[in-house]
């Protein structure tokens, strides 16, 4: 690897200019062909052999007009009288007229008891009579659409929307869609965070280089990389099912990762050309070797986030995937966008100086007399402290970890602006917080005469639960072959009453009621399936956790051919994720400080978040990993003693480590200020953990660890060096053979 990387950093250089121009071309004109494509994002709750997707699986192949299920468009007077009065019941018919005559559009429902529904495309929903308030004051109009939501565009949902509320606007009524169909009429609000965590990634790249040249490029070459993998994903979203969250947490993990790349390489010429290195041939060897660590690394977190497709959850499956595509345009411009822009400035890369900072950073790359020596040299002469401390530390902060529990996003908690949340607020209000999370009943029929009786009795008997508030009369298909009806909870959905009531119809209620009959009933809809999802990650965290960890010991165990500097970094990386885990569990599930975040009590953990977190967590902290003990390694292979090469390799890679951590920090933290609380939850969880790992993990921990176990750092069984492929990360004894060729020439 280290031949090929040297090889591109030598071609970036000598044809600069056209990758620069590369680079243009393919931003702008990926950019330019994703925004004429627009997005097709769209949540899959797909999971198969569960419960909820039986449910799907029954109403597709039976039942096809309720398939697609139904989005309402939820009305509300405040001060227009009730909406039963002549005139607001004609807005109301003029909105349902104007829904059916969309091309889109299957079926509306008048909720207006005069208007008699249509029996065939009426929601289960309607056929309860619940579509409109006790008080009159609030009502919903059900939109069935002909396809599924996930072929509209954005554009389109929009179109769908205001063109059934213009009458009601009109007449003075509130407004707003839910379901499906509102969470796709929601175009992104503009988001300051992306703003406010690049305003102080460039603050921290200014104290660490004190030159406004050098603090500007990572973040130039981060851009074009994020945009780059935005515009993949919103291509992507056309021929593959592309999570909403996927944008979001793409534009997070990538421009985090791409700075800090970026930053790698950058410092390593740097440190380079001020030590007299000819500047063509420094940013080569500043590509191939620290550029091999950043691909190293990369390729860990890609690997990774790729291996969530294990756990065989659709939703899961595409976020990994799509977070793996922005790591890589990042690290694709972190080994050739950066150093084509290096050779363009030469040794301009330094100028724009900041005097005091420069003089600051000068000082602080001083690795045998800086604060960062006196603190490596301390850890070296008394490592136990350090280390009890800090494994005290993070056991205490993984405590919380044992109380988490999965749970759903909610919408309740999302900003109070948006038409989701608006519309969920206004049926909790007007009608109950279970309406916004109702629970579908699809059964299969066989005897059409007694399976009729069947149903009938089952709703009765789900009827009399004590979590239920009602249940629609049934809805059979014209063959008879199936029926769905529909379970209003009490509770909201992501509650644990309504989970358990899920449960009970699931284990109980549907056997007794259908045993020893033509009937087979499955459990569907969002809440149910959110609930099946979570259950599914349950079941696969532990087997999941199990792969990366391994993926990550073979690949430590091959770059530093050591059996120990793996393990303990598999050791050190689950207690650090634990801790992140721990923060979220007090913070979102417990509800601590939630108002300093945006957020009124408490929230659930929504359950794709721990095992995202866990593969992006585990695959950045290889990173300082191996940019920690490739120092410390290089320190030994030159002669130093194991106390003195720990202290050495900490010291020249902390500055880089902390900094580098303290961008991701700025990066994910500010997505704690996005309206979403998922986003927050990934935005607070994945500043926390780096924040934990980079210094109690790295500069604590490790090299406490590593001096106190000595020489046996770099034990290898003598049958698994002869097996093992001799690599190196940075490639010292490649470059070893090049000087000494060069010389003898």
């Amino acid at each position: 690897m280290t031949r090929g990387l040297y090889a591109l950093g030598r071609f970036c250089v000598r044809w600069r200019w056209p990758v620069v121009l590369a680079w243009v071309i393919i931003v702008v004109g990926v950019g330019a062909w994703a925004k004429s494509a627009g997005s097709q994002a769209s949540d899959s709750l797909k999971l198969p052999n569960t419960g909820s997707q039986e449910a799907v699986d029954v109403l597709d192949q039976r039942f096809p007009a309720q398939s697609n299920g139904s989005s309402p468009i939820v009305v509300h007077s405040n001060d227009k009288g009730d909406l039963t009065s002549p005139a607001n019941s004609a807005a109301i018919a003029k909105a349902v007229a104007a829904a059916k005559s969309s091309p889109s559009v299957l079926s509306a429902v008048n909720p207006i008891p005069a208007v008699p529904p249509d029996p065939v495309a009426v929601t289960a929903a309607a056929a309860a009579g619940a579509m409109l308030s006790k008080d009159k004051k609030t009502a919903l109009i059900p939109l069935t659409l002909k396809d599924s939501i996930v072929v509209y565009t954005v554009d389109e949902a929009i179109a769908i929307v205001e063109k059934t509320e213009a009458p009601l606007d009109a007449a003075g009524l509130e407004t707003a869609a839910g379901g499906d169909l509102g969470l796709k009429a929601t175009r992104p609000a503009s988001d300051t965070s992306v703003g406010i965590g690049v305003a102080a990634a460039l603050v921290v790249l200014l104290v660490t280089f004190g030159s406004a040249v050098s603090m500007v490029l990572p973040i130039i070459t981060a851009a074009a990389g994020i945009a780059t993998g935005l515009s993949i994903i919103t291509l992507l979203s056309h021929v593959t099912s592309v999570p909403t969250a996927a944008p979001t947490l793409a534009v997070m993990i990538g421009l985090g990762v791409g700075i800090d790349y970026s930053l790698f390489v950058l410092s390593r010429h740097r440190e380079q050309i001020a030590g007299g290195m000819d500047l063509h041939e420094s940013i080569a060897r500043s590509v191939a070797t620290s550029g091999a660590a950043v691909v190293f690394a990369g390729a860990t977190v890609i690997l990774a986030l790729c291996s969530l497709a294990l756990a065989q959850i659709p939703i899961v499956t595409g976020l990994g995937f799509m977070s793996a595509v922005a790591v890589v345009t990042a690290m694709l411009s972190a080994i050739t966008l950066l150093p084509a822009a290096m050779g363009i400035l030469g040794h301009r890369v330094d100028s724009l100086r900041l005097p005091w900072l420069h003089r600051r950073s000068a000082r602080a790359a001083d690795h045998d007399s800086g604060g960062w020596a006196r603190w490596a040299r301390g850890i070296g002469r008394h490592p136990w402290p350090p280390m009890l401390a800090a494994v005290a530390i993070l056991l205490v902060l993984s405590i919380p970890t044992l109380s988490m529990v999965l749970g759903q996003p909610d919408t309740a908690a999302g900003p109070k602006s948006s038409d989701s949340t608006r519309a969920y607020d206004l049926v909790a209000a007007g009608f109950g917080e279970g309406v916004n999370g109702p629970v579908i009943i699809a059964a299969k029929l066989t005897q059409p005469k007694t399976d009729d009786a069947t149903i009938e009795k089952l709703s009765k008997t789900i009827a009399t639960d004590k979590d239920v508030v009602s249940v629609a009369p049934p809805l059979f298909n014209a063959q008879r072959t199936a029926a769905v009806f529909t379970v209003t909870p009490k509770s909201a959905p992501p509650s644990q009453a309504t989970q358990d009531l899920v449960e009970r119809l699931r284990s109980t209620v549907i056997p007794g009621a259908t045993k020893g009959t033509g009937v087979t009933a499955y459990v569907g809809g969002a809440t149910a399936a959110y609930i099946d999802i979570a259950t599914g990650i349950a079941d696969s965290l532990p087997r999941m956790i199990l792969i990366v960890v391994a993926l990550s010991f073979a690949l430590l165990l091959i770059a530093f051919r050591s059996v120990l500097v793996p393990l303990q970094a598999a050791f050190m990386n689950l207690l650090g994720v634990a801790a992140s885990y721990g923060m979220l569990v007090a913070v979102f599930q417990w509800g601590w400080a939630t108002d300093l975040i945006g957020l009124q009590g408490m929230v659930p953990i929504v359950s794709f978040v721990p095992l995202m977190m866990f593969a992006i967590l585990f695959g950045l902290s290889m990173d300082y990993e191996v940019f920690l003990v490739s120092h410390i390694q290089e320190e030994h292979e030159q002669g130093a003693d194991n106390e003195t090469a720990v202290a050495r390799g900490l010291s020249r890679s902390a500055r880089v480590i902390t900094s580098a951590a303290l961008i991701m920090v700025c990066v994910f933290g500010s997505f704690v200020l996005n309206d979403d609380p998922t986003v927050k939850q990934f935005g607070l969880g994945l500043a926390f953990a780096v924040a934990i790992d980079a210094t109690v993990v790295r500069c604590l921990l490790v090299p406490a660890l590593m001096v106190i176990i000595g020489k046996k750092n770099w034990w290898l069984p003598k049958w698994m060096a002869k097996i093992l492929p001799k690599a190196s990360i940075e490639g010292t004894e490649y470059f070893k053979r090049l000087d000494a060729e060069r010389a003898a020439k």
